[in-house]
Parts: C-alpha cells; structure tokens; sequence
C-alpha cells in the first residue's frame, strides 16, 4: 500500500458504554475526523440499538466514504470477546445473555467488524496513537468508575485462552478486605482505586476526622473530584486519601510488574487528575515491593491520548491492530 492509498484509510471507532455510546470516524494518524454520539439505554433489544446507530453513523460513512476507503469498524465495549465477537453477560448494558455483536455489525453496515472490552481497546489505542508508540511490553490501566487494565506483551495484547484475561482491577489487593458493590468480592484493586473506591475512603475518612474541608460537602458530593480540590486546597485528609489509594495502587503494579515485567505501566482515566497526589505514593509503593531485579526499571505514565477521544480512537485502533 503506497503512503497516498495510507491517507485514505478510515476506520470507524465505536465505544459501548451503559448510558451512552461514542462513535467516530478516525484516520491513520490518529485524528478523529467527526463524532457523535446515541443513548445506549433507550433501545430495549441489540437490534432496536443497532439500527438507531446504522441511522446515527451512516451519515459519517457516506461523507467521509466519498474520498476515502472505510477499512472496517472497531468496537470497544463491556465483556466483549475479542476471539468470538460477542457481548456476554455484561451487566451494564439492557441486553443480557450472549450477544453475536460483531456479526449483527456486519450485517447492517456490511463491513468487517472487530470487538473487545473498553479496556483493551484503549491499550491498543495508546500503542498506536499515543504513549506507547513504539512499545512492545507495557499495561495499561484505566482507572475510572471502575479500574480496567489491558497487558500488552511482545507487542501483542493478551486475551487468554477465552479472550477474557486482563482483569487486573479484580485481583484481590487486600484479602478479606472492602467488599465490591457488584462483584462482591473483598479488597479487589477495583475496590480501592477507582472513582468509586475514592468516595468510599474519603467518606470513611471525613467521618473520622470531623475538621477535613471534605466535611463542608453533603455526602452525595463526596467524590474524586471534590477531594481533589480539597487537596489542592492543603487539606491534610484529602491528600491522606490519595496516599492510600496510591500504596493500595502501587502495591498492585508492583504484583503486574513482576508477571510481566513491562517497559511502562500507563494511567489514564479520570482519577489521574490528581496528577502526583496519586503518582507519587503509587511510584513510591510499586518501587518499595518490587524484588531489585525489576526496581527502577519500568515507567510510570499518563496516558497521552485526549480523554474525550480515547475511547474511540482505541475502538478504532482495532481495525488496524495486528
């Protein structure tokens, strides 16, 4: 393929997420070109959904299908199965069960399609267009409402046998430890260091101490956000919050480092916010129970690629993914 064929290549990026899906047009650079975006709850069948995104995004196909070649469709979303193409028992999305996804996809828009979870999908993203370029051995881990991660080993992502391997935000951090709103296990990493797990420590912390600034905020305002203004601010507890919630993070990686031993280890998701209120304590702690073989070695980063678009230019990135 010569470099002017290159520049013509599109591929469409599309990311499930239980209120709302994302979609849109992306090149080879890494530049989304247009977007949009439906209700993922309003459509009570996979069907019903599909057909209002074929409506949504069939737009986008023809205008930017005039000039250039649409490569196919890449679709990140929750228990989505990279090996069979199929959403199974996700639990935040209206349609249980096991959903053929990609082959209702190729269907409706006659296109190849390509599907895994949301998590993996931003590894591949960030390998192709953002800070991992150029890396062959690095972990990615998400850390929103949840905590997702996506292992990228000799320049391949790992699925495991089943497509499913990668869910390091359930792996136990502190047996018998919090218990998880949904899975109800106990001390998960998911548990401690996600948005969620953020507003729990800082809850059980203000109430503790009765003098923290996070006590000026009604309860269903205690979150990631607010604690990271209070931080900001000098307040003592606030920043206790991040310390902990990093020693719980860095203990974690420190485990991920030395099952595959990464190049670097990437953050990205809202809660990377706080910026070294969580970097530091988390570097500090993966550093602290690593054996010395692997001390010192691997890179603590941010994600490059821009929040609003990640997640669709790693949907994306599937289609090109190799």
């Amino acid at each position: 393929m010569s470099l002017v064929d290159l520049s013509k290549q599109v591929a469409l990026g599309i990311d499930i997420g239980g209120t709302n899906t994302k979609f849109g047009v992306v090149n080879h650079r890494g530049e989304v070109l247009e977007k949009g975006n439906i209700r993922t709850d309003a459509y009570p069948t996979v069907e019903e959904y599909i057909d209002a995104l074929y409506e949504a995004v069939h737009p986008l196909i023809e205008s930017h299908g005039k000039n250039k070649n649409f490569d196919g469709i890449g679709v990140g979303a929750p228990n989505a199965n990279y090996y069979t193409g199929t959403i199974e028992q996700a639990p935040n999305l209206p349609w249980k069960g096991i959903i053929p996804f990609a082959e209702l996809m190729k269907a409706k828009f006659g296109l190849p399609c390509t599907i895994t979870n949301d998590a993996n999908a931003a590894a591949i993203g960030e390998m192709l267009f953002g800070a991992a370029r150029g890396m062959k051995d690095f972990i990615m881990i998400t850390l929103g409402t949840g905590v997702g991660s996506g292992i990228v080993a000799g320049g391949k992502l790992i699925y495991g046998h089943d497509g499913f391997a990668g869910e390091l935000g359930h792996t136990i951090v502190k047996p018998g430890g919090r218990k998880h709103w949904s899975t109800g296990s106990e001390g998960s990493l998911e548990a401690y260091a996600s948005a969620t797990g953020i507003a729990i420590t800082a809850k059980k912390m203000r109430a503790e101490f009765p003098e923290s600034m996070l006590t000026q905020y009604p309860e269903e305002a205690i979150n990631s956000k607010t604690v990271h203004e209070c931080a900001l601010k000098g307040d003592p507890i606030s920043i206790e919050v991040f310390r902990y919630t990093g020693q719980k993070l860095g203990e974690a990686l420190a485990n991920f480092v030395m099952f595959s031993s990464p190049e670097a280890i990437l953050l990205f998701g809202g809660v990377i916010k706080a910026g070294d209120f969580i970097l530091k304590p988390t570097k500090l702690h993966m550093e602290r129970n690593l054996l010395p073989i692997f001390r010192n070695k691997v890179k603590l980063v941010f994600s490059e690629l821009d929040e609003a678009d990640a997640a669709i230019l790693g949907a994306s990135a599937l289609v090109w993914e190799k």
